[in-house]
């Protein structure tokens, strides 16, 4: 008898070396799946960031120019002197300090709520004051159930919330030797489904459930009025347990260009201006940070090397309207300026404490830079923050101001602690929102949460809500492209003298971002914005070929067509519409639309001829009454994607506009599926 081994287990050793390479190569390939989709997920989230940062950086550009071009705009003519007053009234009133003491009586009477009378019709939640916590569950409820809070009711709650303000000082003070643990939420910017979603995981605020809330709650989603009022009544209702920072979205220059104006007068037609002025007024007494136990510094942006305690618990933050400008006009008329005119340093020094908290973003390089991103505040690298920490004997400075996929992030070495609460900021999916839960012994616990159709049925895969992610910001990067044509043309001809329509990989790289200014993986975004021939070159004109667009207005002079130039500057130009829009009547006259598109011109540094703005004004002008309506202005303007879609991209767009129900099943076809919650 032999001891040599049996076949049989020759077999299983062969079966077992088999399964084994089998198993290695699902994971080889599974880890090369997940590194795609995580690398096109990356890709289009820094497409929206840099998106969503220039235009803040267009923003603040715009209002750099209004206020210089009132300085120089001729006194002796008629148009000019009505831009003059209109921008006066609309920009800069906000952005300096005026007189205080003068305008109360006139601020009280143009917002007086008393003469608004509630009509038996008005089915949405009634407020009486003192506000009790049944009124506050009211409240909850009926914006749940998508009701709009009344006028006279949101008036009176504003001018509440307004008093109670006056009487905080700017850095609130929380102890968590009394309330034991403390909820910290960061931006929420209108969605009101993440409020809702972070009551309930947590509770109402109460005594026993304090809350801060750092800034950012307005602007861009389409509930900010709402989301203002409950936190204001939980504010009224509990003003020891609940704290509210002022972001850099709660200021009257951002509200005009990032949607809470447009929201305000929307839903209050009749009395819209009475409640933007409110809400602005409100704003302006916003404290600017919180102190936790002397240990942690909650702010909404960050700090500078020129951060002191001393200057943000000194300085009057109720000059700062908006914090864009510095104050040219102190409280009572008697500016502390020199005789050229010009405030003194203590001023620029004081208005800049505010911006930089306001404004500024963590970074890894050292030292304190201009925050050239954005376009306000700074870049502060981790010894500028173990300074500040180390001089105020603090632990933690905790912030808020950036999106992370996460809803949270540390940097400088877990001295800098992100918090961001509103999911899905840029698409459905994009990233998830969170906020922290923080006991006496100082360790931030975060929870983690995304309001999306999936948690209410809807299941995808997650191949397929990156597309969704992925596509639109490909959608959005298209349009960027789209607006800087002529540049594009003009930079690619300087890497083909010959004209051939080819380009290098690398060259059409380095021309995307001399021209865009976006540092994005431009190799991996290639197969989805041009085509390339057989020698792998990219074929430049079919950058262009994706999308046409619906007015098609052409100039004989050189430089950009007249639509590329609209087009370019629809966000700068939806903000001077909404300036000289007096009545906030949502439309203009075609005498306004011809002031709109001249300041746009001056702000360019393009000229666009008063003939061409004629012919595009009666053409926007479609049911000949003479005015122009800014949704239907933009709406002209529409990019289409005309390219063939690919399978994915066709999944991805019909689960964006489909019912539930049809997601639903068509996910279900799709195999196996995982719910993103």
């Amino acid at each position: 008898m032999g001891c040599g081994p049996s076949k049989s287990g020759e077999s299983d050793m062969g079966k077992s070396e088999k399964l084994m390479k089998a198993a290695l190569l699902i994971q080889k390939w599974y880890r090369r799946y997940s590194a795609r989709l995580e690398a096109r997920r990356i890709s289009a989230w820094k497409i929206y960031q840099s998106i969503e940062y220039a235009g803040e950086q267009d923003q603040l550009k715009l209002y750099n120019f209004f206020n210089n071009m009132l300085a120089f705009l001729p006194p002796d003519q008629n148009s000019n002197q009505h831009l003059s007053s209109v921008i006066t009234a609309r920009f800069t009133a906000g952005g300096t300090a005026v007189t205080r003491t003068e305008s109360e009586q006139e601020l009280l009477k143009h917002t007086d709520y008393t003469t608004i009378r509630v009509t038996s019709s008005y089915k949405g939640p009634r407020l009486t004051f003192p506000l009790s916590r049944y009124q506050l569950t009211t409240l909850v409820e009926g914006f749940k159930r998508g009701k709009t809070l009344h006028a006279r009711f949101l008036l009176e709650l504003l001018h509440n919330t307004r008093q109670l303000l006056k009487t905080k000082a700017n850095v609130n003070v929380v102890n968590l030797n009394i309330t034991k643990q403390l909820t910290i939420c960061g931006d929420l910017h209108g969605k009101i489904d993440d409020l809702f979603t972070i009551f309930y995981k947590n509770g109402l605020p109460g005594p026993d459930n304090p809350y801060i809330f750092n800034g950012d709650f307005v602007d861009r989603g389409n509930h900010s009025v709402e989301v203002a009022a409950l936190l204001f009544a939980c504010l009224l209702l509990f003003p020891n347990d609940v704290h509210i920072n002022r972001g850099n979205h709660e200021d009257s220059v951002m509200n005009m260009r990032y949607g809470f104006m447009k929201e305000v007068l929307n839903k209050y037609k009749d009395h819209g201006t009475k409640v933007f002025t409110l809400f602005e007024e409100v704003f302006s007494w916003l404290p600017l940070a919180t102190m936790i136990d002397k240990k942690i510094f909650v702010v909404h942006g960050g700090i500078s090397d020129n951060t002191t305690l001393f200057s943000l618990e000194t300085l009057d933050r109720h000059k700062y309207i908006s914090v864009l400008k510095p104050p040219y006009q102190i409280e009572g008329g008697n500016s502390e300026a020199n005789d050229s005119g010009k405030p003194k340093m203590s001023e620029i020094i004081e208005w800049k404490q505010v911006l930089d908290i306001l404004w500024s973003d963590p970074k890894t390089q050292l030292g304190c830079s201009p925050n050239s991103f954005r376009g306000g505040g700074c870049y502060f690298g981790a010894d500028v923050t173990d300074k500040f920490l180390r001089s105020n004997n603090l632990k933690l400075i905790i912030r808020s101001h950036e999106c992370k996929r996460d809803g949270y992030e540390y940097t400088h070495y877990k001295q800098v602690l992100t918090i961001f609460s509103a999911s899905n900021y840029y698409e459905e999916g994009s990233n998830k929102g969170a906020y922290i839960k923080l006991g006496q012994d100082h360790k931030p616990e975060f929870v983690q949460y995304m309001t999306t159709k999936a948690s209410r049925g809807r299941n995808i895969s997650i191949r397929q809500r990156v597309g969704i992610i992925e596509a639109s910001a490909i959608r959005n990067l298209k349009e960027r492209i789209f607006a800087s044509g002529l540049e594009l043309k003009q930079e690619f001809q300087k890497f083909d003298p010959e004209n051939t329509g080819r380009l290098h990989v690398m060259d059409w790289c380095c021309a995307m971002e001399n021209v865009l200014h976006m540092e994005l993986p431009w190799r991996t975004l290639r197969e989805k914005l041009v085509d390339v021939d057989a020698d792998g070159k990219v074929i430049v004109t079919t950058m262009f070929d994706f999308c046409q667009i619906h007015c098609n207005f052409t100039t004989a002079q050189e430089g950009p067509s007249l639509t590329e130039t609209l087009y370019r500057n629809k966000d700068s130009l939806g903000t001077i519409f909404r300036i000289i829009d007096k009545d906030n009547s949502g439309s203009i006259s075609m005498q306004e639309f011809e002031d709109a598109c001249d300041i746009l011109s001056r702000h360019i540094g393009h000229e666009i001829s008063k003939e061409q703005v004629v012919d595009l004004a009666r053409c926007l002008d479609i049911n000949k009454d003479g005015q122009i309506d800014f949704n239907e202005f933009l709406e002209a303007f529409r990019l289409v994607d005309q390219r063939p879609r690919t399978d994915e991209e066709l999944v991805s767009l019909s689960l964006t506009s489909m019912s539930d129900k049809e997601a639903d099943l068509l996910s279900r076809s799709s195999g196996s599926t995982v719910n993103i919650i």
